[in-house]
């Protein structure tokens, strides 16, 4: 007996969802940069004020890029409903 394979839903990430995603993943991102600026330099200033401006403009050009790729199909596949 043949059994049937589970079937999967095509869910589309939500604008509000791929804010929080940006968001959490430049919380991530924030840390990282001050702590590798901080151990080169040993500036806490100069951390500080890399951290804020890269976080602004990287922040944006992630949720952009994300947007972007759910109008791609490429590398999509169906799903058998």
């Amino acid at each position: 007996m043949e059994t049937e394979a589970p079937k999967k839903n095509r869910l589309k990430d939500t604008m509000k969802r791929s804010i929080v995603k940006s968001l959490s993943y430049r919380l991530v991102i924030i840390i990282l940069d001050f702590t590798t600026v901080y151990i080169f330099t040993g500036q806490v200033k100069l951390a500080i004020g890399f951290m804020l401006v890269s976080n602004i403009y990287t922040t944006i050009a992630y949720f952009l890029h994300e947007r972007l790729w759910e109008k791609i199909l490429w590398g999509k596949e169906p799903v058998a409903s």
